[in-house]
C-alpha cells in the first residue's frame, strides 16, 4: 500500500488505535519519565522541552502556568487523611496505612529543612486525601506511580498506583520525594518555559543532578533542598516578589476557611 493510501485509509477510519511505539513516539514531548527505569511516568506537570528558549538544565524550575509562581504562605498546615474506600486494595487496610505513612515521613525527612509547609493527618477539613487507585494507569510510554498537586487554595488528592507497590523501597521513597517536590511549588526540569498553558521560571543555581529531572539523573541533591529553603526564606521575609518578573503569589490551603 501506497503511503498516499495508507493515509487516505488513517482518515478513513479516524480511531484506528495507533501501534504501541507509534503511541510512544506521539508522546514522547509531553512525557516526564524518572527514575532509574525509563517506564516510570509523571503526569503532575507535563514534560515540556529540553532546552526552550535554550536555557541550560542548571536551574530550579517553578510552576507559574496561571500567570505566578504559587507557593505557600508562612506557616502553613496541611491536612491531609486517606481515602478510606480506596484502601479496599489491600487485604489490610490499617497495614497499608501504617506502611503509606512511614514512607511519606521518610520521603519528607529527605527533604530536612527545606519543608516549607508542616503535614497533620485528620478526619476532617482536609486540603488533600491520599487515593490509591485499584487499577494502573499504563499506556504505551510506561506507568504512573504517583500524583500530586501544586501549591493553591483547593482541595486535591496525592493518588498512589498499584505499580508504585512493585518498585524496590528506595524507588518508592525516591517518587514520594519527587511528588512532595510538586507540592512544594516545584516543576519538571524540562517544564515548557515558553507556551501561556505551560510557563514556568527559573530559580537558583543547580546541577543537572536534581529529583525533579528524569532518568537517573533524578535523584535528591543538597542543591535541591540548600535552594528550596532559599528561596522560602526570600519570599517570606518579603525580599523577593517576583522572579523574572513573574510575579509570586503565597496561598493558604482550604483548610483555613473552616477555622478562621
Amino acid at each position: 500500500m501506497s503511503k498516499d493510501a495508507f493515509e487516505a485509509k488513517e482518515v478513513e477510519q479516524p480511531f484506528t488505535i495507533a501501534s504501541t511505539k507509534k503511541q510512544a513516539r506521539q508522546l514522547e514531548e509531553v512525557v516526564h519519565h524518572y527514575g532509574a527505569k525509563a517506564q516510570h511516568v509523571c503526569r503532575t506537570d507535563s514534560r515540556g522541552y529540553v532546552t526552550p528558549k535554550n536555557i541550560p538544565l542548571t536551574e530550579l524550575k517553578l510552576d507559574a502556568h496561571e500567570g505566578f509562581v504559587p507557593l505557600w504562605e508562612e506557616g502553613v498546615t496541611l491536612r491531609w487523611r486517606f481515602q478510606e474506600q480506596s484502601l479496599a486494595y489491600f487485604a489490610n487496610p490499617t497495614a497499608a496505612k501504617n506502611g503509606i505513612r512511614k514512607m511519606m515521613e521518610r520521603a519528607l525527612n529527605k527533604w530536612g529543612d527545606a519543608v516549607p509547609v508542616k503535614f497533620s493527618e485528620q478526619r476532617d477539613a482536609v486540603d488533600f486525601e491520599v487515593v490509591v487507585r485499584a487499577n494502573s494507569d499504563c499506556d504505551a510510554t510506561g506507568c504512573v506511580l504517583a500524583s500530586a498537586f501544586f501549591p493553591d487554595a483547593g482541595r486535591h488528592e496525592f493518588v498512589i498506583y498499584p505499580t508504585f507497590f512493585e518498585q524496590s523501597g528506595e524507588e518508592q521513597i525516591e517518587t514520594l520525594i519527587h511528588e512532595f517536590g510538586h507540592i512544594f511549588g516545584l516543576r519538571h526540569w524540562f517544564a515548557n518555559i515558553y507556551e501561556t498553558d505551560w510557563r514556568s521560571e527559573v530559580f537558583g543555581d543547580d546541577g543537572e543532578f536534581t529529583i525533579m529531572n528524569y532518568g537517573e539523573k533524578s535523584t535528591l541533591t543538597e542543591k535541591d533542598v540548600s535552594d528550596l529553603i532559599r528561596l522560602y526564606r526570600l519570599v517570606w521575609s518579603g525580599q523577593l516578589l517576583q522572579i523574572n518578573g513573574t510575579p509570586i503569589r503565597t496561598f493558604r490551603p482550604f483548610s483555613t476557611r473552616l477555622h478562621v
